[in-house]
């Protein structure tokens, strides 16, 4: 009975469901529309941006068929999206301030999505931030694969991974030890990757990099030797 209830508790709207998929599917069909791409390129990407995470979620949790394939209302979305994008690629290119935003929003729902149904799995914490992470940044993946380009979310660049392992983490945290209700703890943590991803584009934050410890130390002593001297 408390799985049920809670399961009812996490379902996402389906308009809301439906509207992140359509941002992710918008994404991948303008990325392939620029690069010159035939109608079967858009749509291949569209389907990875806008489903492609969910795939690699349902293909972890091994819980039955992907949704992305079972639910009625997914592939017709995308196809009706990447169809949008094929004829009027130019003009949804001039709304990229508003793709911006509307890409962090999905990036935090898609995070919530992961994660929560990783906890309706009973999966240990660590295994939900994973899987909210990668829900949320696979379909980006799967898009610059089939670009044959290296992945976004490897480079230095705005926060998009660490914004969703972020959330992810928050949404462990407190709707685990804190135990707090599961709606305003996904409410707070879409806002917050969001956020993380919008300020990181506005003010060129960029994911962290390997640094070398014991060189940058030895150059802070080498420094510091030549102004003694």
């Amino acid at each position: 009975m408390e799985i049920l209830a809670a399961a009812e508790a996490l379902r996402v709207p389906a308009a809301v469901d439906l509207a992140a998929i359509v941002i992710g599917a918008l994404t991948g069909g303008l990325l392939a529309a620029r690069e010159g791409f035939a109608v079967s390129g858009v749509l291949i990407l569209a389907v990875g941006g806008g489903l492609g995470g969910g795939l690699i979620r349902d293909v972890l949790l091994a819980d039955g068929p992907p949704v992305a394939l079972t639910n009625q209302a997914y592939l017709p979305t995308v196809a009706i999206t990447a169809g949008v994008t094929f004829f009027f690629s130019g003009w949804l290119s001039r709304l990229t301030a508003l793709l911006v935003v509307l890409d962090a929003v999905t990036l935090g729902f898609f995070t919530v999505i992961g994660a929560q149904k990783a906890e309706l799995a009973g999966l240990p914490s660590a295994s939900v931030v994973f899987v909210g992470t990668v829900t949320a940044v696979g379909g980006a993946l799967i898009r610059d694969v089939l670009l044959a380009q290296r992945a976004e979310i490897v480079q230095p660049g705005p926060y998009n991974a660490v914004a969703a392992l972020i959330g992810a983490a928050a949404l462990t945290i407190l709707a685990g030890p804190l135990g707090l209700a599961p709606l305003p703890v996904a409410a707070a943590v879409i806002t917050l990757v969001a956020a993380l991803r919008v300020l990181s584009v506005w003010r060129g934050w960029e994911a962290p990099v390997a640094v070398d410890l014991p060189l940058r130390a030895r150059d802070r002593l080498g420094r510091r030797r030549r102004r003694g001297d």
